[in-house]
């Protein structure tokens, strides 16, 4: 969370996904007094939001006009009817495509000749609408294209119930309420790893020095011997540097997991305004590109048309706490050139978007800009996991196995694996991260011999 116009900016996870009682984020929030009313109320708890939830909205098409609100809701219903039955192939010897958007695909070109009640101009609006649910479908799994996404394993990823809320005092409000029960100094920052050197024997300074199998070295000289390390990084990282990052090398079933699993970039752009163009009650402003068409190749000139693959607005709320700021979400390799461009350059093409969508030339241009670039960070490399076509679950099981693999070795448990991209059914989630780092704290307590804290 970082400060942003008069209030946060969430550059990483934004809302709680599915706040219910079978969230472990959602639970701990709650214990620590860290959410808004509306979240506790058990009916916001039982949503079936589907993953989807739904935000009062308006939709700009690129011709300057709001579309017609019936139009919209037909195409959309049309698309999370077909995204539900992506579910049916959890588990299916012969799926009927390889990935999710080439399923998807093929399911809307047969029900083309009777879209719309056969009008042509009211069809090509509905398949416009359907090109940019697949965008958002992108920013939600974290791709470049639902066909790089795995049709057959889809369905095992689960969504909670509950209505998706955020944190007033920022997501950081959790962590560092988690941190604030910890010792003083247990967590250093600012300290990057280079190597992991494992299955080793390092020996401890003093006259009762022992043995240890694994030293972490950092990238400033200092070193940590250990027993039991317990690796966190991003999926993306592991995919760029894992083989010089663990001496020796991961073991190749390991690495082909980390190579076959799919990780993408998810950005987000926080436009400040003077004064709102939106409506008080519209807390999503969609982008539909009326050209469009899911059954027709997208631009492939990122220079040219980078910001058409941008879904839209999200309003951030309230408007006392933050100021009149829009975040949009954009996903793939058009977010990572976004990462590439100046300031200047994105709030320029932003402000031509929006004067575009909304048919006001003279609207006014946001008076300040922020940004992520997930992509470009080092030790991130992209926003989190999918299930990539040539990859499944077995792949995510994979990576989270600990290190040595030989149960009989008589130093187990030196590497352990936690993360989001380590979680069967919740990857690319925090709530997915938070529970696997449990699942191997738990695995090290039994493995101590240690009484479970309650």
């Amino acid at each position: 969370s970082l400060p942003a116009a008069s209030g946060l900016a969430e550059m990483g996870a934004h809302w709680i996904h599915g706040p219910s009682p079978g969230n472990p984020v959602f639970r701990l929030a709650s214990q620590y007094g860290l959410l808004g009313p509306e979240a506790a109320l058990e009916e916001n708890q039982q949503a079936e939001a589907g993953g989807h939830p739904a935000l009062p909205s308006v939709t700009y098409g690129s011709s300057g006009r709001v579309l017609s609100p019936k139009a919209v809701s037909e195409a959309r219903n049309l698309f999370y009817a077909l995204l539900a039955s992506t579910r049916a192939f959890q588990g299916s010897k012969e799926p009927p495509a390889p990935s999710v958007g080439e399923y998807l695909r093929a399911e809307i070109a047969r029900r083309v000749p009777t879209m719309a009640g056969g009008v042509e101009d009211a069809r090509r609006l509905q398949l416009a609408v359907l090109a940019a649910c697949l965008k958002l479908e992108c920013c939600i799994s974290g791709t470049h294209s639902m066909d790089l996404v795995a049709l057959e394993p889809f369905g095992e990823y689960v969504s909670l119930p509950g209505l998706d809320c955020t944190f007033p005092g920022g997501y950081s409000s959790l962590s560092e309420r988690l941190l604030s029960a910890l010792p003083e100094g247990t967590v250093l920052l600012n300290k990057a790893v280079r190597t992991i050197r494992w299955r080793g024997r390092f020996r401890g300074e003093g006259d009762d020095a022992r043995d240890f199998p694994v030293r972490v070295e950092c990238e400033d000289g200092d070193a940590f011997l250990a027993d039991h390390v317990i690796v966190t990084v991003p999926l993306g990282f592991l995919k760029e540097r894992h083989q010089e990052f663990f001496q020796p090398p991961l073991p190749e079933r390991k690495a082909e997991a980390i190579r076959r699993l799919g990780f993408g970039t998810n950005n987000k752009i926080f436009l400040e305004f003077e004064q709102p163009f939106w409506e008080p009650h519209q807390q999503l402003l969609e982008v539909v590109w009326e050209d469009e068409s899911p059954l027709e190749e997208p631009s492939a000139d990122l220079e040219a048309n980078w910001f058409k693959k941008l879904i839209g607005f999200v309003v951030l709320q309230p408007p006392e706490q933050h100021g009149h700021v829009l975040c949009g979400f954009i996903a793939g390799r058009e977010s990572e050139h976004m990462e590439t461009l100046s300031d200047a350059e994105v709030l320029s093409t932003m402000t031509r978007l929006l004067r575009t969508v909304t048919g006001n030339p003279s609207l006014a241009a946001p008076r300040s800009i922020l940004r992520s670039r997930w992509h470009s960070a080092p030790y991130t490399r992209g926003s989190y996991s999918y299930v990539a076509v040539g990859s499944s679950g077995d792949d995510i099981d994979v990576l989270a196995q600990p290190l040595p693999e030989d149960p009989q070795d008589d130093r187990p448990l030196q590497l352990l694996f936690a993360g989001e991209a380590t979680h069967r059914t919740f990857y690319s989630t925090t709530h997915g991260a938070l529970l696997s780092g449990w699942r191997e704290a738990e695995r090290l307590i039994q493995h101590l011999g240690a009484p479970v804290p309650p």
